[in-house]
């Protein structure tokens, strides 16, 4: 059985994948929210888009409630695809690391993630169906160098996520983390003209997210990893 969804919440949005995201889902039919730290960067987006926005800060418990008992209105009901798009990015050498910007660090990637599907999950049980993604990066497998804060933080949502998909897949949830392992394609970003398609293109990001969202309940998938076809595993 293919399942069908009719409201999504991507949290963390921004200009980038999330944008991406946000643009295929609406054009799916789906109703959508967005919410982020800074909403006013979103509003041309939800003006296409068609999306109610929210500021939350996803560390805060009672921010996250308040954007869920917000959406729920605005979209007429709540949300059965919510997607977790947040990163706290930090590097550096691990002697200079400011341990507050590490806690922070860690609160964004892992416990927001958490916050939010909780949430979400509390949601989605009662009738037994929705769909929680997470989006993970290179570092949710492999933590490089001067970058210790950024790999325990998608180290944690990795281990998040298959917990959840255990927990929650066999009453109907699924549940599904990315590995976004390669760099996304970006107006600021644009591809080497010397090295085409070592970039990975948002859109066809978003196809894949949506792919899984199209999977029938017989074979759902836990763990997809994306990357240019020239990336190194």
């Amino acid at each position: 059985m293919v399942p069908t969804y009719q409201r999504a919440l991507i949290v963390g949005a921004g200009e980038g994948l999330s944008a991406s995201l946000a643009r295929r889902l609406s054009r799916e039919g789906l109703r959508l929210g967005l919410a982020s730290r800074a909403i006013g960067k979103l509003e041309e987006l939800a003006a296409e888009t068609g999306a109610a926005l929210h500021s939350c800060d996803a560390v805060d418990p009672s921010e996250v409630e308040a954007l869920f008992a917000r959406m729920e209105p605005a979209l007429g009901g709540p949300p059965d695809v919510v997607i977790y798009n947040a990163s706290g990015r930090l590097r550096g050498p691990v002697a200079d690391l400011d341990p507050d910007a590490v806690r922070h660090a860690l609160m964004v990637s892992a416990y927001g993630g958490f916050l939010v599907a909780q949430a979400a999950a509390r949601r989605m049980l009662p009738g037994r169906h929705g769909a929680i993604l997470f989006t993970g990066a290179s570092a949710s497998v492999k933590g490089y160098a001067e970058s210790a804060a950024f790999a325990m933080g998608k180290f944690g949502l990795r281990g998040l996520s298959q917990s959840l998909a255990r927990e929650l897949q066999p009453k109907g949830i699924h549940v599904a983390h990315f590995v976004i392992d390669g760099g996304i394609r970006s107006a600021s970003r644009p591809e080497p003209a010397d090295a085409p398609d070592s970039l990975l293109d948002p859109d066809a990001i978003a196809s894949a997210y949506w792919d899984v969202l199209r999977q029938d309940r017989s074979a759902w998938t836990s763990e997809v990893a994306l990357r240019p076809w020239v990336e190194r595993f």
